[in-house]
């Protein structure tokens, strides 16, 4: 008889949470060593093991919440168990308690998955080179020796945290009475249809519009990825339907918002960053502080940048990673910071993420006008945007050094590695077609490249974008990649030719457009006449009605005149 193979854990301890399927990976068993590692942790860490635990409204969410506080107990740890919770709602606990919090979520990840979100007393972020690398092995030891030794004094106790959440949000963003608002809001069956209710019932210049507020783990209506344009399709209609001013789409466990105009246009996240930045800074230069700091990944737009110089504040640059993001605003005392994916973090708020603050702050902005939404944030995105734009590379370093190699023959540029490689041909005095800059940076978990590429003008974006497409797939043909799927293009065949932006007729802006890949294999997406075709599988996609209609498990193109 064979002994049973060693716990593993590291397919599901990720760089900044822990995510995995709920019936194969993150099971009870593994949540409860999960838990007591956590005690553990906080316990060499001088922090204390005082902790709250709170989940969301998956399926699987109690029985896993239940095992980790039982795992926490047994290390003897005091746990606070706060129930059904949104992420901000624990963040706020854990500031407002000055305990370590521990969230049972797995965001906007399908029905199937569950995961774990943990911070030490104050929100403060935990990654897995500040703790969670050290938790895996010490669970793993439990898991292996089939027990958890108990320490005596463990303690748990219920706590309803979401009274103090709904006056701390409100008391950050107060919004003037002066301005009826009709408001559509689109929980997805998550935890927004737990938060946004006992908030806005507090708001009396607001019409609430809800939609899928029902908690269902399950997610029957679509799933709660606001990112993805295929789960705005509700909230649009209801927003033109209804008249309203403007939409709120909340992913999973409601840390992420996204935002859609009087029209039903999406507004790009860096759009939203540079609006509240504008705010912040203002608000507390108004109380005499001098020059504040925000924080912005090096992939959000330039225009981010000049609105916090414009404002009289001072710009952060930081790697793409909330717990990086968390710790430069620790580090500069930084009053606001944003993310090209929707994530928005805030100083008063424990310099942690909230959704709730970021839709806030956009009711506030808008009932100080008598504009529309679109009106607002139109000077915002003033630029012609790639979107992310995803490439298979046998060699991500080699592909990097062709680019640099022929960046270095362009005068003008400047270029800097914080995160892979940034570019900047960008003279305020040169003529309009001659500023653009670009990111180009490698997954951590795939062998991808991902290239941002922005321009003062759509003509230049799209030069760019395919010069340095054409130098990073230059290193393709003949590289392959192991773990490809059985139908995808031999390695050796020619890739299909970009068609110029626009082609496909897919009417997404940039941020969006970079989250879409293929279905059936996961590889990016190029625009070709009428479609989107996958420049792994080849296959090609049809665009409805300005929608990409991604359909695993399609045999054939929409038309044979669609292929490049």
């Amino acid at each position: 008889m064979t002994d049973p193979a060693p716990a593993d854990l590291s397919a599901i301890v990720k760089a900044y949470d822990v995510r995995g399927d709920a019936t194969t990976q993150l099971t009870p068993d593994v949540a409860h060593a999960l838990g007591a590692a956590f005690a553990d942790f906080l316990r060499s860490s001088a922090d204390g093991v005082d902790m709250i635990v709170a989940h969301d409204m998956r399926v699987s969410s109690p029985d896993l919440a239940r095992a980790f506080i039982d795992g926490a107990v047994r290390r003897g740890a005091t746990v606070a168990d706060a129930g059904l919770s949104s992420t901000d709602q624990l963040y706020c606990a854990s500031g407002l308690h000055r305990a370590a919090g521990g969230m049972i979520t797995a965001s906007h990840n399908p029905a199937k998955d569950n995961g774990l979100k943990l911070c030490l007393p104050g929100a403060r972020p935990i990654s897995r080179d500040t703790g969670l690398a050290q938790m895996r092995a010490t669970a793993e030891g439990y898991l292996d020796a089939g027990q958890v030794p108990e320490v005596p004094g463990g303690t748990s106790q219920e706590l309803d945290t979401l009274r103090d959440y709904v006056d701390t949000v409100l008391g950050l963003v107060p919004i003037s009475s002066g301005r009826r608002l009709r408001v559509v809001v689109d929980a997805a069956n998550a935890m927004g249809g737990h938060t946004v209710p006992a908030v806005f019932e507090r708001l009396d210049q607001i019409d609430l519009v809800p939609l899928h507020f029902e908690l269902d783990g399950t997610f029957p209506n679509h799933p709660a990825d606001p990112l993805n344009p295929e789960n705005l399709h509700d909230l649009r209609a209801a927003v033109l339907k209804e008249g309203a001013d403007l939409g709120f789409a909340f992913d999973g466990d409601a840390d992420r918002c996204v935002v859609l105009d009087e029209r039903g246009a999406l507004v790009p996240p860096s759009a939203i960053t540079a609006l509240i930045a504008q705010r912040e800074i203002a608000r507390v230069r108004g109380a005499g502080e001098d020059r504040p700091a925000v924080v912005a990944n090096l992939v959000s737009s330039r225009h981010v940048a000049e609105t916090i110089a414009a404002s009289g504040g001072e710009h952060v640059r930081s790697k793409v990673g909330h717990s990086l993001i968390k710790a430069l605003m620790a580090e500069h005392s930084a009053v606001f910071g944003g993310e090209h994916s929707a994530h928005y973090y805030f100083r008063d708020f424990f310099h942690a993420d909230s959704g709730m603050l970021a839709a806030l702050h956009v009711l506030a902005a808008l009932a100080e006008t008598e504009g529309s939404l679109s009106q607002l944030v139109a000077a915002h995105d003033p630029y012609a945007s790639s979107g992310e734009i995803n490439s298979r590379v046998a060699d991500a370093e080699l592909a990097r050094e062709a680019v640099r190699a022929h960046i270095e023959t362009v005068p003008g540029t400047t270029s800097d590695e914080l995160d892979g490689l940034t570019v900047e041909h960008w003279d305020p005095a040169a003529p309009e077609e001659d500023r653009w800059w670009f990111s180009l940076r490698s997954s951590n978990t795939e062998p991808l490249l991902r290239l941002n590429v922005e321009a003062a003008q759509q003509s230049t974006m799209e030069r760019v974008r395919d010069e340095i497409l054409d130098l990073i797939r230059d290193q393709a043909p003949g590289t392959g990649v192991g773990d490809e799927p059985a139908h995808s293009t031999p390695a050796t065949q020619t890739e299909p030719s970009i068609a110029p932006a626009g082609a496909s007729g897919a009417d997404v802006p940039g941020w969006v457009r970079e989250r879409l890949c293929c279905p059936d294999c996961a590889g990016s997406l190029r625009d070709v006449n009428g479609g989107l075709q996958c420049t792994s599988c080849a296959r090609t996609h049809a665009v409805d009605g300005g929608i990409p209609v991604l359909i695993a498990g399609r045999t054939e193109a929409p038309g044979a005149d669609q292929r490049p």
